[in-house]
């Protein structure tokens, strides 16, 4: 899954898929800044789900919207809304279909990297 506008650094190797839910009546703003050469930032509206790539040691800042401000509300390691690790090996088509088949899931060794 491509970052269009914010690329992950490309010299990572351990990414994840990651989903974050805003069920709160507010609009959010999500945002990771402790990755250097990085910068996440995304509207999040109430109700709405939001996936996303990044490294297993992201954090994703919750700032939850006033009117003319917003408050951080919370930070979430990204590792904990994995849905899914994205190798970065090429994957011969039976692999592929193994992997789909068993659900290629995180593990701990995919966040330990």
């Amino acid at each position: 899954m491509a970052q269009i506008f914010d690329p992950l650094p490309s010299e990572t190797s351990a990414r994840l898929v990651c989903c974050y839910v805003n069920v709160t009546s507010q609009i959010q703003i999500v945002r990771i800044t402790n990755i250097p050469k990085w910068y996440f930032e995304r509207v999040v509206f109430p109700g709405q789900r939001l996936m996303f790539e990044a490294l297993p040691e992201a954090l994703l800042e919750i700032h939850t919207g006033m009117m003319a401000s917003a408050i951080l509300s919370d930070t979430i390691p990204c590792h904990k809304l994995c849905v899914q690790a994205v190798p970065m090996v090429q994957v011969v088509p039976d692999q592929l279909l193994e992997e789909r088949n068993e659900g290629l899931m995180c593990s701990n060794a995919a966040i330990a990297s």
